[in-house]
């Protein structure tokens, strides 16, 4: 739940959206025989394509107010789109942005994916799994440490996709950060950090899958797993995650958060009406089965469903990775979820604990759980289309490109750098890995070690700068997850990203010229060590 402020501020947000899509269709029907027209070449790849990000994400941490912040970055990229023309900037940010990315088939799988989570989580809530777990997580974890390992190891082992660590992980371990005393800041910090980090160094999942698309002579899964000993900032995150959890410190706004939460109780630290317990009503018949047989019934379904997308089933006699490699996440995702639905409805009325009644209730208060999320999914996938109709991609890619001749061996620190910045501007990985791996690869063979260096750089510069962005799904979906305020969250967690990614830099200039696993992932892992243990010090 949010404060009245916060309701107030969505509420206007969705109205204004509904009276702008009411104009924008008034006047797509007025121009229906116009014909369409090119972006203004004097805003084209250039840096200006990069601007409607780059004023989103410092409005949405200057003003912490985040539906209005992007909105106004979609705009400002229809203003630059039709160089200042109202009836093109009207009809080009609904009919294009926000109307176009509501009808692609994929968002809107990950819509309904998003949606089914939200009812799951509302029925382990009401038939008192998750209470339960939290009962048996209290009498036996007792310290702050144990749960942040709990929650870091969960993590872990959740690493199908990160939608789907984000709200699992966050909805299953607040009960025991709650009891803990551990501040929603720091819950969604250690749900985020073992989302995409852990997704991008495991070959099974639908990150693997979003890589191995991008490289051609179905050499993709066997490059990712090359590569994975090079991804230091996923590999340093996890690392940085456990000294965080072990050495029980922290630095930066985060400081503020948990103190709060260790001297007075208050995990939630003025985030108003978010700090309702979802347990407070709970089946007190509920039992940790009825916890962890829906999750694990989703993470067996979620894989069955990727498979499935990617052609398993359909008699061409593909193996499993190649299957996955060929799978659409969006689709496998929502069949293993609803499917998943369906057998929770049914184990619950059978075990008695949730009456039909109850379940049917829980199907609209599980949709509303995730209105702010789909609000800020839609508004960051048009701002997305925004930069994409401005050329920034292509800006972007002769970047890349009037860097690699000189600088061959600072090349995998360079790459990492503008991963992180484009990942960051845009709120998506997958987008960046579709810019600069098909650029890396055309630089390097895939038998050049310095290749596979470069090609894990930008996996992991894609997954910094999506850690870092404000407007990242998988950002939005751990502040969702933790039930903690999202600009909070952000800005929270921003110290702690930017220490790996430094660390991570020069890790990328030592592998550029020893592009040896055994020798500079031994180096990084010291470094950040080292770091760290300054950092405490001081």
């Amino acid at each position: 739940m949010q404060n009245s402020s916060s309701k107030r501020i969505l509420s206007l947000s969705v109205l204004s959206l509904l009276a702008f899509c009411l104009l924008a269709n008034c006047a797509a029907f007025a121009e229906e025989a116009a014909e369409t027209v090119q972006a203004s070449a004097k805003y084209f790849q250039t840096y200006w394509s990069l601007l409607p990000a780059v004023i989103a994400i410092a409005l949405a941490l200057l003003t912490r107010e985040v539906y209005s912040s992007l909105f106004l970055g979609i705009v400002v990229g229809g203003l630059l789109w039709s160089d200042f023309n109202f009836e093109k900037t009207l009809t080009h940010v609904f009919n294009d942005g926000i109307v176009a990315s509501l009808a692609s088939t994929s968002n809107v799988g990950i819509l309904v994916f998003l949606v089914i989570l939200g009812i799951i989580v509302v029925l382990m809530n009401k038939a008192g799994g998750s209470a339960a777990f939290g009962r048996w997580a209290g009498a036996n974890i007792k310290s702050r440490t144990g749960a942040q390992l709990t929650t870091i190891i969960l993590g872990m082992l959740i690493f199908i996709d990160d939608y789907f660590n984000c709200l699992t992980v966050g909805s299953v371990m607040h009960p025991l950060s709650d009891n803990t005393k551990i501040s929603r800041a720091k819950l969604a910090y250690l749900v985020d950090a073992t989302a995409a980090p852990i997704c991008i160094i495991a070959p099974v999942s639908s990150w693997a899958a979003a890589v191995s698309s991008y490289v051609e002579e179905g050499n993709g899964l066997d490059l990712f797993i090359r590569a994975i000993p090079f991804n230091f900032y996923a590999i340093l995150t996890i690392v940085m995650m456990f000294m965080l959890a072990l050495k029980d410190f922290d630095y930066g706004p985060m400081v503020k958060y948990e103190r709060n939460a260790i001297e007075n109780g208050d995990v939630f630290s003025g985030m108003g009406d978010e700090a309702a317990n979802p347990n407070e009503h709970a089946n007190p018949k509920g039992i940790v089965l009825d916890l962890i047989l829906p999750v694990v019934v989703l993470i067996i379904c979620c894989i069955i469903g990727m498979i499935y997308s990617g052609g398993y089933y359909a008699g061409e006699d593909k193996s499993f990775v190649a299957a996955f490699s060929d799978a659409d996440a969006s689709v496998g995702l929502m069949l293993g979820s609803a499917v998943t639905l369906f057998i929770t409805f049914f184990y619950y009325l059978i075990r008695r604990v949730l009456s039909f009644k109850e379940i049917a209730a829980c199907i609209p208060e599980g949709f509303k759980s995730m209105v702010p999320a789909i609000l800020i999914l839609t508004f960051a996938w048009s701002l997305k289309a925004m930069t994409d109709s401005l050329g920034a991609k292509q800006f972007v890619e002769e970047l890349v490109k009037g860097s690699a001749a000189g600088f061959q061996y600072f090349l995998p620190a360079i790459i990492f750098v503008i991963a992180c910045f484009l990942s960051f501007a845009t709120g998506t990985s997958w987008g960046t890995f579709g810019i600069l791996i098909p650029i890396t690869l055309g630089v390097f063979p895939l038998t050049d070690p310095l290749g596979v260096v470069c090609v894990s750089a930008c996996m992991a510069g894609a997954v910094c700068g999506d850690h870092c962005s404000p407007i990242s799904d998988t950002t939005i979906m751990a502040s969702a997850g933790a039930q903690c305020d999202h600009v909070t969250h952000v800005s929270t967690q921003l110290p702690y990203a930017v220490t790996v990614a430094c660390v991570s830099f020069v890790a990328y200039v030592i592998a550029g010229f020893i592009p040896s696993a055994i020798i500079s992932l031994p180096i990084a892992i010291a470094l950040m060590i080292g770091t760290l243990i300054i950092v405490s010090k001081i």
